[in-house]
């Protein structure tokens, strides 16, 4: 017999979804975008709430909308989880100019990752980030928000950083 681990008061903190926007749980409800599913071992990690929140037997996706304030919501469509209630900034919910964890397993910042690109014109973030998940030592599902790797997001803003700096030296 499976076990109902819900109750109004775990979820009473939790926020609770408008109405209107249950027409597609796959979708976050302030934004509208799809998100990503999203174990619930990395909200366990992520949020600063009281794990009594996180439902058993729920499917969380992760919202990756920059501007959107909801960062987890239940695929049932019944919570969501916004910045304001977690232990860590998000990468894709800052502004550009923000110095924020970019790799969260090995400590990287943007703003650590611009200055070395400044200073040298390249960046040692990708081979050693590279070197510590050959080694199994990150634990992106754990630590990343988003609840899995970070290199794509660390090489995207590479390319946009370096692309940036040879746009500001050719003028």
């Amino acid at each position: 017999m499976e076990e109902n681990h819900s109750c109004d008061c775990c979820t009473a903190k939790a926020k609770t979804v408008p109405e209107a926007a249950k027409t597609n749980s796959k979708s976050c409800p302030a934004c509208g975008q799809k998100g990503r599913i999203v174990d619930s071992a990395t909200l366990k990690a992520i949020l600063s709430v009281s794990l009594r929140q996180i439902r058993d037997n729920v499917i969380y996706r992760f919202c990756a909308t920059q501007d959107c304030h909801v960062v987890y919501y239940a695929q049932d469509a019944e919570q969501y989880f916004t910045t304001e209630q977690l232990r860590v900034p998000v990468y894709q919910k800052a502004d550009e100019s923000e110095d924020v964890p970019i790799c969260y397993c090995f400590q990287y910042s943007t703003e650590q990752i611009r200055q070395e690109i400044q200073q040298t014109g390249k960046t040692s973030a990708i081979d050693e980030i590279n070197a510590g998940i050959q080694a199994g030592q990150c634990a992106c599902d754990w630590r990343n928000p988003q609840g899995n790797c970070c290199l794509g997001n660390v090489k995207q803003f590479v390319t946009r950083i370096q692309e940036g700096e040879n746009t500001i030296a050719e003028t």
